[in-house]
């Protein structure tokens, strides 16, 4: 069994609460951060780690860190970016929702080596309920002073506040949600200035996902050397992963990086297997903007060597034959997927996430999404697989966030490896039943 390092309490009863988090560690590192440490080896613990980003660009948070200005005279600000709307990925609620405290003391530790009398969480407006509990263990925590002035009877004094989405997806783009969480429209920003020197109210910025933050207790807690030496290579720690889709035990998941992919899959100790004893076809690793892989890349490499669950194993052979470990949005599909519906599923969703600030995602999601409906509803024809390539290939890098990219990558993966279904669906001009989204939105009646 791996070793798990953040949710390894996640049963316990009452762990949410404070009380019973102390009971079990909780806030030593803090102590151990505020009392024996200065910032700069708190920084330098996280760097050893090796801990990179775990939202899904998986840039080394040490260095990130490092990149924070820090003028004289002017305030620092830690912002968690737990606006979670990838589909497919639920890690993040999982964690806050069962250990809140967690996350908090991340973010007290982390905001006394940025230097950041204030912090915010940023919850996707979804999650309100999830906003609730992480409240109230703000409040617990204020009350026991872990928050507030001079904490621990140290000089460091810090206040943490939670502010609710309003439910956008492109609010999960760090200058978007800095945007948003200034009360203006959430549309990214064009860069640089990157947030690390004009980020919130124009302030030297660090924004964190959820589940990095939390990492970051452990990692000062064991020392950064040894969780440098859990999983492999410049993939170290641990990874939570959201696993859904046709497995027999969908869930989250912490797993030790570099364990091989069909273990993930197959084994008990995880997802258990395809269910109802089907056969796999295709799975996305790391939520929906990551490129699907069908069953022969994603348990190996196109050398032959097993895939594991790194973010270089995941990536190896670039988007022709590999993908990304992304946000662990882990969605396994069986044989009776059709991966043309699956994949307007997703079109649908970025043509109604982009702000529309760009044009080659404005235009181009939507032109996705009707072409891909015209392959449901029986009236595409073959010609309209190289339209869809041409779309998808005029947005890539023509944008001023990534959610252009994460609307093509997608189509041009599933094309790659799926051009055949595709193909077969125009000819046979047989109508795919979406009918249930169009009902829901009242474009028929039935």
């Amino acid at each position: 069994m791996g070793r798990k390092l953040l949710i390894h309490n996640d049963k316990v009863p009452n762990i949410n609460t404070l009380e019973v988090y102390r009971a079990h560690g909780g806030y030593a590192s803090v102590e151990k951060a505020l009392k024996t440490m200065t910032a700069d080896q708190v920084t330098d613990e996280v760097k050893k780690s090796g801990l990179r980003g775990r939202g899904g660009a998986g840039f080394p948070t040490g260095l990130k860190w490092s990149f924070l200005a820090k003028p004289p005279g002017i305030e620092r600000y830690l912002v968690c970016n737990a606006d979670e709307s990838e589909p497919g990925t639920f890690k993040d609620r999982y964690l806050m929702e069962k250990i809140p405290h967690a996350l908090i003391e991340g973010m007290i530790t982390s905001s006394y080596e940025l230097g950041a009398k204030a912090s915010y969480i940023y919850i996707r407006g979804e999650y309100f309920y999830v906003a609730r509990i992480v409240e109230n263990a703000i409040r617990e925590a204020y009350a026991a002073g872990w928050l507030g002035k001079n904490i621990l009877g140290t000089n460091f004094s810090h206040d943490c506040y939670v502010q609710v989405g309003g439910g956008a997806y492109i609010c999960g783009e760090e200058t978007a949600l800095l945007e948003s969480l200034e009360g203006k429209r959430g549309n990214p920003r064009i860069k640089p200035p990157f947030p690390a020197v004009a980020g919130l109210w124009g302030c030297p910025t660090v924004v964190n996902n959820v589940e990095t933050i939390a990492a970051v207790v452990p990692i000062v807690n064991e020392g950064g050397e040894s969780y440098s030496k859990i999983g492999i290579g410049k993939s170290t720690g641990t990874k939570l992963i959201s696993a859904s889709g046709h497995i027999n035990k969908p869930g989250v998941y912490e797993i030790e990086l570099g364990i091989p992919v069909e273990e993930f899959i197959y084994s008990e100790e995880y997802c258990g297997g395809i269910r109802n004893g089907k056969k796999m076809k295709a799975v996305v690793a790391g939520g929906s903007s990551v490129p699907i892989l069908p069953t022969e890349l994603i348990l190996k490499t196109a050398k032959g060597e097993p895939r594991l669950m790194t973010y270089e194993s995941l990536s190896d052979g670039g988007f022709q034959t590999g993908t990304m470990l992304g946000s662990g949005g882990f969605i396994v599909m069986d044989e009776d997927t059709s991966i043309v519906k699956n994949l307007f599923t997703f079109a649908r969703f970025y043509h109604h996430e982009s702000c529309g600030q760009c044009s080659p995602c404005r235009e181009g999601t939507g032109w996705m999404e009707k072409i891909l409906k015209k392959f449901l509803n029986g009236t595409a024809n073959e010609s309209d697989v190289e339209l869809l390539w041409d779309i998808q290939s005029k947005i890539e890098g023509k944008t001023i966030c990534p959610l252009g990219e994460a609307a093509a990558w997608p189509v041009a993966a599933a094309i790659r490896h799926f051009k055949d279904e595709f193909i077969a669906i125009a000819k046979s001009k047989k109508f795919i039943d979406v009918s249930h989204y169009d009902r829901l939105n009242k474009k028929i009646v039935a």
